[in-house]
């Protein structure tokens, strides 16, 4: 019955609505296809409908209605070929989530403030998540209040702006008012039924004792009373954005905002059926298992705080002159969680109680903890960018020239954990280390317009850029990733003296081993960063280009850009664009673009480093991730990284058939060559087969890195393709009388596609059946991200009261799982294995009432993801017999995947209250 309510509502809401991703979004004008656009073009009078290349432009308005305050989920709901999912127990991923745009990397987008580039943040992302491998902008340390409008350049553009505008250019722009102001308040939490996760009441018993599953003894056997309901995730925000005179100097600004956000934690997990004692016997159960509370994990949004400051400013200096400025600051604090820590795991087994000599088991048990723990990672980030500069218009010359400073720092701290290898001695929580990276740049820019005897003026801009970028890597404490006392390597020795040191010995192998002092070393759940990880990386670049644009008739605009850039670390790129628009008859026309683009290797890819200590056959050997110049790596076969290089086409039309109503398709290809990607672990505790990791290690071995399980490194691996098709409606609803309305019906597809694997690590490359990108990253790559979304809304202005309802469809996903496929399939790197997880295709509807007692005050009430849907769960238990085997076993407690396009946290209701003045 509900399926059947929810479906109802469903398709009303989807005959009427849909986002506001494109053209002038939310604005209901006649005109609103004529908004001036500053991005994709340095004309001076370049507007939407007349651009060469597809622009949205999201009003100040449709970015702070709704219930979200994060831009990067404003953007999810607005742009279709924007993708944010929100993983979980992902470590630092958790707190600074990445974003793509037409699913490429977050490091394809260029990102600017005021059209300026705006700093990447220290965090590389390095998990099993979207976007992994890259460093991307913190979209999230910009406040919606403070926002203008956003313009997002759906073109590959690194010819006018550098690298990283492969898949396109997202410029916010920062409000400039000078009186006045906005105060707003809002509060949300999640109410929720948690789909296909039942709400567990007890354990099944006979004679006092807990029962398993019969067919699956992994798990009790439970008694269920329907799904389970969770109301958390309290959310609140205070944000304040005021217009001031510049110390009354006419026509200067100072626009200041503040933010606080505060964002409860949210828990998704499933009851955790594992059994979580040791046993006392093989008969019975620790009594405890009864009373446990099986939800001690967190699955879902991490705990966040926070401080955000906004500032943006300029005052003329003279009739032709002025100075502006903007800066920001934003102080983050977030708690996320590790995975939790059984009472009967080896990590919580206190190793001090055992001589070295002695065999752990069952009834030498003793555990650091009564019940296990649950690690704790606390993310502080702060982020502070500045720029400054003047402008100035010298006869019909205009002339930009600034100065930006942006720095980003992620630190990390581990709590409510320890390092098993210290036993009774470890700390419980620890300083885990820390991420920075600093960009200065300088900018210089001219433009002019000229009478070239064109249906309007030929513009001539063209400016240069100096790039200084420095990233660095502060160790943890020694406790956190130091192997303590607990723990003692096999080594090769005579019987006498194995007996001496305690051990014992194997009169065959010649080997003396300690099985009681085995214990895992680094802190539970995030090993801190060595002290062998130090580093200060820097590096220049200098770029200049020209662009000329301008209508060669009435009706046919062009515009032509090259670009010519040096990197002190890989060398020279030159870039070029052209891109033309022709309109064939009166509110209709063709555009199309051709462009070649490249992203540099970021310092996060070229030296981070990182590594965790594992223990095979009693011996720690180092599982690490390793800058490319490292020996290792070099041993390996490394090469330096070069630039991914990209061919943009893209191809549409534009059509303004009557007064209202505009519609944009455009058709997008991009190839990527050589594009950046972290190999799989490499070695003998390596993803490979048993063969591939022995020749793996042989190589290690000759090269003197015995210790060495496993590396890992980024290379130049991929050759890839994405193409797609965006589509935009934007229609002034005819309804006289009744108010303004507005509907936006928005279609994005996109395919991606690997074309070619790379392997060019010399004597690795002589390896049969070496993998370096495996099947599932390479499933993650092209079918982590939805297929396609629609994004249906509708607008409406009745006078004192307001109404938004949106519904958007996020196509397929696939989340591949790690056993690879069956049969004659089990070495592809494209078939599907048994325990991947197909994410169908999901409508999530927003509904948003709004009411205004006076012109100052606004008063909203509503619901995201109204009819609270959730992703596809995870199965668990055994595989169909057709398979056989068991899914895995956290699949029963961690039920859904982390890929899912709109996270899985169900329906959020909020309340906001607005003051202008």
């Amino acid at each position: 019955m509900r399926s059947t309510y929810r479906f109802a509502l469903l398709s009303t809401l989807s005959a009427f609505a849909v986002a506001i991703p494109a053209q002038a979004q939310e604005t209901t004008e006649d005109d609103s296809a004529q908004t001036i656009i500053v991005t994709g073009t340095r004309a001076a009078a370049r507007t939407v409908e007349n651009s060469p290349v597809p622009v949205d432009v999201l009003t100040g308005d449709a970015i702070t209605e709704g219930g979200q305050v994060e831009t990067n989920k404003i953007l999810n709901k607005l742009v279709p070929s924007f993708n944010f999912p929100q993983p979980a127990i992902a470590d630092g991923s958790d707190a600074l989530r990445p974003a793509t745009l037409r699913g490429l990397g977050p490091d394809q987008t260029l990102v600017l403030v005021n059209g300026k580039r705006r700093h990447v943040s220290a965090l590389l992302n390095i998990n099993g998540t979207v976007g992994r491998g890259s460093a991307a902008v913190d979209m999230n340390a910009i406040p919606a209040l403070a926002i203008e409008r956003i313009e997002v350049l759906r073109d590959g553009a690194s010819s006018q702006y550098g690298s990283d505008a492969i898949a396109g250019v997202i410029n916010v722009r920062l409000k400039t008012a000078s009186e006045g102001g906005k105060a707003v308040i809002s509060y949300g939490k999640y109410d929720t039924t948690i789909s296909g996760v039942d709400n567990v009441t007890g354990l099944v018993t006979s004679g006092g004792q807990p029962q398993r599953i019969a067919n699956d003894t992994r798990y009790f056997q439970a008694t269920v009373d329907g799904e389970r309901k969770v109301s958390d995730g309290e959310s609140y925000s205070v944000a304040t954005n005021v217009g001031l005179p510049f110390f009354g100097v006419q026509d200067g600004y100072i626009n200041l905002t503040a933010e606080y956000r505060h964002r409860g934690y949210t828990n998704r997990q499933g009851y955790d059926l594992r059994p979580n004692y040791i046993r006392p016997s093989s008969t019975t159960w620790d009594p405890r298992e009864l009373t446990f509370n099986r939800l001690q994990f967190r699955f879902g949004d991490p705990q966040a705080d926070d401080f955000i400051l906004f500032g943006n400013m300029a005052a003329p200096l003279s009739e032709s002159l002025e100075l502006y400025a903007f800066a920001s600051f934003n102080q983050r604090d977030s708690v996320s969680a590790a995975n939790y820590r059984q009472q009967s795991a080896a990590a919580n087994r206190d190793w001090s109680v055992l001589t070295p000599s002695t065999s752990p088991n069952d009834a030498n048990f003793v555990g650091l903890t009564p019940d296990g723990f649950l690690p704790f990672i606390e993310s502080d980030l702060s982020d502070v960018a500045v720029t400054t500069g003047l402008r100035t218009t010298s006869g019909e010359w205009n002339v930009d020239g600034s100065l930006s400073l942006g720095r980003n720092a992620f630190d990390y701290r581990v709590e409510n954990s320890l390092n098993t290898s210290f036993g009774p001695a470890s700390q419980r929580s620890f300083d885990a280390g820390g991420l920075r990276y600093r960009q200065i740049m300088a900018n210089l820019d001219v433009s002019r317009e000229f009478d070239a005897g064109f249906a309007k003026p030929l513009t001539l801009a063209f400016g240069a850029e100096y790039r200084n970028e420095r990233f660095q890597i502060r160790p943890g404490e020694l406790q956190s990733w130091a192997i303590g006392p607990y723990f003692r390597a096999s080594f090769a020795t005579t019987s006498a003296n194995c007996t001496t040191e305690g051990g014992v010995y194997n009169g065959t192998t010649g080997i003396c081993s300690f099985p009681g002092r085995a214990a895992g070393a680094g802190a539970q759940g995030f090993p801190g960063l060595p002290e062998s990880s130090r580093t200060d990386a820097k590096r220049d670049s200098v770029a200049g280009y020209v662009e000329l644009d301008t209508d060669i008739a009435a009706g046919f605009s062009t515009t032509v850009a090259a670009r010519y850039e040096h990197y002190s670390d890989f060398g020279d790129t030159l870039t070029a664009k052209f891109a033309t628009r022709y309109e064939f008859a009166p509110g209709f026309a063709v555009r199309g673009s051709v462009s070649n683009g490249f992203r540099a290797p970021s310092l996060h890819q070229q030296y981070f480093t990182t590594t965790s200590t594992n223990f095979i056959g009693g011996v720690p050997v180092d599982i690490s991730t390793v800058a490319v110049n490292s020996p290792v790596a070099r041993a390996l076969g490394s090469k330096d990284l070069k630039p991914e290089k990209s061919l943009n086409f893209s191809g549409g039309f534009t059509a303004n058939p009557f007064s209202g109503l505009t519609l944009t398709v455009d058709y997008y290809n991009i190839r990527i060559n050589d594009r950046i990607v972290l190999t799989e672990n490499l070695g003998a505790a390596g993803s490979g087969t048993t063969a591939v990791n022995n020749a793996v290690k042989a190589v290690l071995d000759a090269n003197g890195f015995q210790s060495v399980g496993a590396a890992r490194f980024f290379i130049n691996g991929l050759n890839t393709r994405t193409q797609g098709v965006d589509a935009v409606m934007n229609w002034r609803l005819p309804f006289e009388g009744i108010g303004k309305w507005s509907f936006t019906a928005a279609y994005n597809y996109n395919d991606q596609k690997i074309l070619k694997y790379k392997n060019e690590l010399g004597s690795l490359a002589a390896i049969p059946n070496l993998i370096l990108f495996g099947r599932v990253e390479s499933i993650r790559f092209t079918e982590g991200q939805p297929r396609d979304k629609v994004v249906l809304s509708l607008d409406g202005d009745l006078g004192k009261f307001g109404i938004t309802a949106r519904t958007t469809r996020y196509g397929k996903v696939v989340s591949p799982g790690s056993a690879a496929p069956l049969g004659a399939d089990a070495t592809s790197l494209t078939a599907y294995g048994p325990d991947d997880i197909f994410l169908n295709a999901k409508w999530i509807s927003d509904l948003e009432l709004r009411y205004k007692p006076t012109d100052a005050i606004s008063i909203a009430v509503g619901a995201d993801n109204l009819f609270d849907v959730y992703p596809d769960r995870s199965p668990w238990g055994l595989r169909p017999a057709s398979v056989g085997g068991s899914y895995p076993a956290n699949q029963q407690y961690i039920p859904f995947s982390i890929f899912s396009p709109f996270g899985f946290n169900g329906r959020y209701l909020y309340a906001r209250v607005g003051v202008d003045f």
